[in-house]
């Protein structure tokens, strides 16, 4: 619910901030070319989901976007699924990035826990990229053919995608943080000819080798004609693998394959709550242009910035870091935990290598707030122009502790978004206030809405995110999905034609945003995303547990709460063992970073009367929401058993 005294703004962009803001030059841009008036935030987002098509063709012309053909109009079918957009274009994401090539910059600056930087120039990163493309051709790998990475966040996972997009073949990664069969789920789904591997990574002041990991998916992978070795542990080799070194090794020039407009670019995997996790997959034009206008237009990143969002492969923030090098900005890997050694190693990272744009999430934030950390006063920040922030919601709190110890004149641009568009819905701009706890506007060329459970908008209460206008870096499909069925299941059940994302939402008086938290089910710690299902098929295992239910219930401060409810086999008791073991193969089969928080015995699961979980219902009911109004008891298999949960209200 918003607040009825209205707030005062946390940061409010001056005369020069405006000025200089690359969203100001696009408009102006605009503005000459078609006569129209656009004087400040609001009316250009109208004008952008006004006229879809227009606004598109403005960010293709204006970026210089370059396709070997007439690429035909931007939008030629506007259907929800189903757009089509530049439909006789031919061009590669990858031939972007070299035109972006710097001498005077960094293209990758990469650091491990152990402090010892890793400096790539944009000259030496094509080389490899070029290079390892020459070597996968040679292994058969072709346009269409996917290579699949099992990778920490290292230079060597942006060679490799590169030189995998470069060659038009398809590219998925997962972080190592991945048990072998959880990886396994996701990557083994695309039948991939190559596997790119590092031996280990690190995290936490501990090294972790995956040989094993390695030697199970290839045991597990029969379509794999090669794997690529990276050595960051410095370990044994891997039998039969082609090392890192002799795999990029020569100065074969990367030569971009142009390819149609939305030719798949990579598959990125949802954190589903049953079955396998989604594969969903992006073209390399829409991903293109969704990246160069997010980055440059509302972000105000481009060849003067240094940019770090803490991610790992696994998760979409990722591509979104790589895509800081089609507007030149030099980006920063780092392989390790963000509170170590200290808790405000991040700051630390930021400060050493003189970052501009830094992401995390609002866990981190709260811890570093807990610590008593104050980063302004510890570390040189002087290079810093912005923090982003994503994966929950941020709490007011979290952003005035940002403004206190970080620095007020550094604007929180706090967005929310997803593996589906890679991008965001909803962030900031250069040119707009920040309020805290608020995300600042909808996205250009986001035709965002909160619909209530009739479908209509609704204002200054909570609703569904939805998106009425299609986005060109919407998936082009989901993997194994031929018919569609999921796809449209997924999005357009509810509203026919409308996407509806899953996030509840407030947009308030101002059109600035008030996030709520996932409407699904979805797993979602320190801004990692799992899937429920991947946590059930680790736990289910153990003889002694029949079924289980976990939720992640955001709270209040900016904390995050997840219980693992458990329902035990027949004299099968819940002691410090059986805990242990439990949390046990999460760690080993799920995640490290989705260990519950608590485990709890239940005498019940609850689900619908068609057998699916009712996680939904009971994470809003730990939220606070009132059970009667949530829940249709008369649809359950077993509704006495909400009142025990009740009684677990933390």
């Amino acid at each position: 619910m918003t607040s009825e005294v209205r707030p005062r703004p946390q940061w409010v962009p001056t005369d020069a901030d405006i000025e200089k803001a690359r969203i100001t030059d696009f408009a102006r841009w605009v503005e000459r070319r078609t006569g129209l008036s656009l004087p400040d935030y609001a009316a250009l987002w109208q004008w952008s989901v006004d006229h879809i098509g227009d606004f598109w063709q403005a960010v293709w012309d204006y970026f210089e976007v370059r396709s070997i053909t007439d690429p035909g109009p931007a939008l030629a079918n506007d259907a929800m699924p189903g757009a089509v957009w530049f439909p006789d274009a031919r061009l590669n994401y990858v031939d972007h990035v070299t035109r972006s090539a710097r001498t005077d910059r960094p293209a990758v600056v990469y650091e491990a826990e152990d402090g010892h930087p890793v400096v790539l120039s944009w000259a030496e990163l094509l080389r490899q990229a070029g290079a390892l493309a020459a070597t996968l051709r040679s292994l058969g790998v072709g346009e269409g053919d996917r290579v699949v990475g099992y990778l920490p966040n290292v230079p060597e996972a942006v060679v490799a995608f590169l030189a995998t997009a470069g060659l038009g073949a398809v590219w998925a990664a997962c972080g190592q943080d991945y048990s072998a069969p959880a990886a396994l789920d996701r990557l083994g789904q695309l039948e991939p000819k190559v596997l790119i591997a590092a031996d280990g990574y690190s995290f936490g002041g501990r090294t972790h080798p995956r040989h094993e990991e390695i030697a199970h998916l290839r045991g597990s992978m029969p379509s794999l004609v090669g794997t690529v070795l990276v050595p960051k542990l410095g370990t044994e080799p891997v039998t039969d693998a082609i090392a890192w070194a002799d795999a990029t090794a020569g100065d074969a020039p990367l030569e971009p394959v142009p390819v149609p407009f939305d030719h798949p670019l990579w598959v990125v995997f949802s954190s589903g709550t049953t079955g396998l996790p989604k594969g969903i997959v992006h073209g390399h034009g829409g991903v293109l242009l969704e990246h160069v206008k997010s980055l440059a237009l509302q972000m105000d990143i481009g060849t003067d910035d240094t940019f770090l969002w803490y991610t790992s492969p696994s998760w979409m923030m990722w591509n979104f870091q790589v895509a800081g090098l089609l507007v030149g900005a030099t980006i920063v890997c780092y392989d390790g935990s963000p509170g170590y050694p200290d808790t405000d190693s991040l700051w630390a990272l930021a400060a050493r290598h003189r970052v501009t744009v830094l992401g995390t999430s609002p866990g981190y934030v709260l811890a570093c707030s807990k610590a008593g950390v104050v980063p302004r006063r510890d570390h040189d920040l002087s290079a810093l122009r912005a923090v982003g922030i994503t994966g929950s919601t941020l709490p007011a709190s979290s952003s005035t502790w940002l403004a206190d110890n970080v620095g007020e004149s550094v604007p929180v641009f706090s967005i929310t978004g997803g593996t589906d568009v890679v991008s965001a819905f909803i962030g900031g701009a250069r040119t707009v206030p920040v309020w805290p706890g608020e995300l600042s506007a909808p996205c250009l060329g986001v035709a965002l809405d909160s619909f209530g459970p009739d479908g209509h908008s609704v204002r200054g209460e909570v609703g569904e995110l939805v998106v009425t206008a299609p986005m060109p870096s919407m998936p082009v499909r989901f993997w194994n999905d031929p018919d569609g069925k999921r796809y449209h299941e997924t999005y357009f059940d509810d509203f026919p034609g409308v996407w509806r994302h899953g996030d509840w939402i407030t947009v308030t008086e101002r059109g600035s945003v008030e996030m709520h938290g996932r409407s699904d089910s979805t797993l979602n710690r320190n801004g990692i995303r799992m899937g429920s299902a991947d946590i059930y098929q680790a736990v289910e295992r153990l003889p002694e547990v029949v079924e289980a239910l976990v939720i992640g219930a955001e709270q209040p401060d900016g904390g995050y709460w997840m219980p693992l409810f458990v329902v035990l086999a027949d004299g099968a008791v819940l002691d410090a063992d059986l805990e242990d073991r439990i949390k046990s193969v999460i760690r080993e089969q799920a995640s490290p970073r989705h260990v519950p928080d608590e485990v709890i015995a239940a005498p019940g699961i609850p689900h619908t009367r068609t057998g699916k979980k009712l996680e939904v219902p009971i994470k809003r009911m730990f939220q606070g929401a009132d059970a009667a109004r949530i829940m249709d008891r008369s649809a359950m298999d077993a509704p006495e058993l909400i009142d025990w949960y009740l009684a677990q209200k933390r």
